[in-house]
């Protein structure tokens, strides 16, 4: 691994101490967007194909119980980059701006005060499409496009560099998925159309069940653009799908990119790989198109960590992770930087080095929502065995499913006597997350969680 000292921090320069070398990797991170976990070959989906994502799963370690922050863009990308929950620091929606009070402990900020040579290209959203070139810590390889993401990040990688370094590289697919449904051109050129007999077939969980909260309905009545597959007939859905998975595979292929020159470098040696999604899309489960409810095809995202040398490489691990506030804990916990106080992200540094399934880690995690251009709120609570789903207005607004025997969530068992006390205790969990995260109340005397 690259050596580098122990450093001295002060306001206008990075100066190195001589004393106390230090062994930092390298650290590449490579962030799709609106890819949900299942979308990937390596996790057994045989309705796409996807050959270098599934080197990097070979190569590393497999969170298959890996959760979004938001399940919205800009604000799962703020949680990534300042490890605060987004609607805590008031950037629950796109299109925010970061508060200045944050930017001087940004990611990109700190890991250069630790002796990071930090190069961003691609994508980045915290609030602005591209990164500004010189600001949070960065320096800018590639503006917001797929086209020539991928070579950008070769040539960089293919440089010598007298230090560690932070790539950050941010693809837009599969989320060109967004403006297929409205019926617009694909940013970055349109897809070959499989014939009908090809196109896979509706999830097992396509019909919304009875008991599903109704504010969800409500949202997709609010916005046609972002939700005009309202009408979509099984065909549509059917159609929708495989050209999901087209995208999923396009992408894919500008992944391969880096991950041949990882190989031509033998950057394995030396380099944390970690590559995740912002969140996912639902791909037509319960009928829902896009991002914002609290579906588990919408906030369950692929993270595969590959270590220095590709130890534990092809481990699975169940344990479950936040890939926003999480993941800020874990760069900083590879980097050797203390965690900035007021924040409460888990790293998971350890749980890869160990790749024990059994090693104890957190006993939930949280996600929450804001709907994109509506007025709804969320929260997602996930625990070992349940997830407890809880909206902030309409019918049916608590749902609690059993992950193990039913990830689809068919079955509301938050209606049911038997699980009552499941239900207590989640609710105790997330009024406890509510407190430590400062969540807005209704008012005094009428609390978000009911009882």
């Amino acid at each position: 691994m690259m050596k580098f000292k122990d450093v001295l921090f002060c306001t206008t320069a990075f100066v190195p101490v001589l004393s106390g070398a230090k062994e930092l990797p390298n650290i590449i991170y490579i962030v799709t967007d609106q890819q949900t976990a299942s979308a990937m070959s390596c996790v057994g989906n045989t309705d796409v194909h996807t050959p270098n994502i599934d080197r990097l799963a070979q190569a590393g370690v497999l969170f298959t119980n890996a959760y979004c922050s938001a399940p919205l863009s800009g604000p799962s990308r703020a949680s990534m980059f300042t490890g605060h929950t987004s609607h805590e620091i008031g950037l629950a929606r796109n299109n925010v701006p970061m508060p200045d009070s944050l930017r001087a402990t940004t990611l990109g900020v700190l890991m250069q005060h630790a002796g990071y040579e930090c190069a961003y290209a691609g994508k980045w959203h915290v609030h602005t499409a591209s990164i500004p070139d010189r600001e949070f810590g960065f320096s800018v390889l590639h503006p917001h496009t797929d086209h020539g993401l991928a070579e950008a990040s070769v040539a960089f990688l293919e440089r010598e560099h007298t230090r560690p370094f932070f790539l950050v590289v941010g693809f837009d697919n599969p989320h060109n998925i967004c403006e297929y449904a409205r019926g617009q051109n694909l940013p970055y050129g349109n897809l070959p159309e499989l014939s009908q007999d090809e196109w896979p077939g509706l999830p097992l969980n396509f019909s919304r069940h009875p008991y599903d909260a109704d504010v969800i309905t409500y949202e997709q009545s609010l916005n046609y653009s972002t939700y005009p597959t309202r009408h979509y007939s099984p065909d549509d859905w059917r159609r929708y799908r495989s050209l999901y998975f087209r995208l999923v595979e396009k992408v894919d292929a500008e992944i391969g990119k880096i991950v041949d020159i990882i190989d031509r470098r033998n950057l394995w040696k030396n380099t944390v790989i970690i590559f995740t999604s912002d969140h996912g899309d639902g791909v037509g489960a319960h009928q829902w198109n896009q991002k914002s409810a609290l579906y588990e095809e919408v906030v369950n995202i692929p993270l595969i960590v590959t270590l220095p040398g590709k130890k534990n490489a092809g481990k699975e691990m169940p344990q479950l992770v936040n890939a926003g506030v999480d993941f800020f804990a874990s760069v900083c916990d590879w980097a050797d930087i203390p965690l900035p106080g007021g924040l409460y992200g888990v790293s998971f540094k350890s749980l890869v080095e160990s790749a024990d399934p059994e090693q104890a880690h957190q006993p939930y995690v949280v996600i929450e929502t804001t709907f994109d251009k509506g007025i709804t709120r969320g929260w997602a609570l996930r625990t070992p065995r349940y997830k407890y789903v809880l909206y902030d207005k309409g019918n049916y607004r608590e749902q609690l499913y059993n992950m193990e025997d039913d990830r689809g969530e068919m079955r509301n068992l938050a209606l049911e006597k038997n699980y009552r006390e499941v239900l207590q205790q989640h609710r105790a969990y997330l009024g406890e997350w509510m407190r430590r995260h400062r969540v807005a109340q209704i008012r005094p005397e009428v609390h978000l969680i009911p009882e």
